[in-house]
């Protein structure tokens, strides 16, 4: 299948255990503080696609809130917007951050530093002049983003920022 757009496999929780080179901190469903990754568990908010045992199960309802400083999260915002995959996203109230809504259930399986996961979202209206990428459709309803594509992308914009002289922020 020939779109132009990356593929994006998401590697389940018992797929990732016989690659080598797989850094169990970037990887929740790896991390032994994060309590998941037995042979019979699986993260709820990573086996979404790919083959693996999440495959089918409906995402849980509402969504969780992925906060970055503003810098990383514009620059974030167009990585996302390039490659067709960004969600619903708003600035926070003091204006200090940017806000990406991700599927309910990841807060408790992120690791990223630099950024915070928390659960639950604010529910702006949609004229509100907050909104980064506003909801859109006819429901005007939000839409959240990948959480392993959002962490590609600010992982990718992290490694942007620094090489143009504008990190570590």
């Amino acid at each position: 299948m020939a779109t132009g757009l990356p593929h994006y496999r998401r590697i389940t929780a018992g797929a990732g255990r016989g690659l080598p080179g797989l850094v169990p901190a970037l990887h929740p469903a790896l991390h032994p503080a994060s309590g998941a990754g037995g042979a019979d568990q699986e993260p709820s908010g990573f086996a979404v696609g790919g083959g693996g045992p999440g495959v089918g199960r409906p995402a849980p309802a509402g969504f969780d809130t992925v906060t970055v400083p503003v810098r990383h999260g514009l620059e974030t915002v167009d990585i996302l917007r390039l490659r067709r995959a960004c969600g619903t996203v708003h600035q926070t109230g003091g204006g200090s951050a940017i806000a990406f809504l991700v599927p309910a259930g990841v807060a408790g399986q992120w690791h990223l530093p630099g950024t915070s996961c928390t659960p639950g979202a604010k529910q702006l209206p949609a004229t509100d002049p907050r909104w980064v990428m506003p909801p859109a459709g006819p429901t005007a309803a939000a839409r959240a983003t990948d959480p392993w594509v959002l962490r590609s992308a600010l992982c990718e914009a992290a490694c942007t920022l620094t090489a143009s002289g504008l990190g570590p922020f």
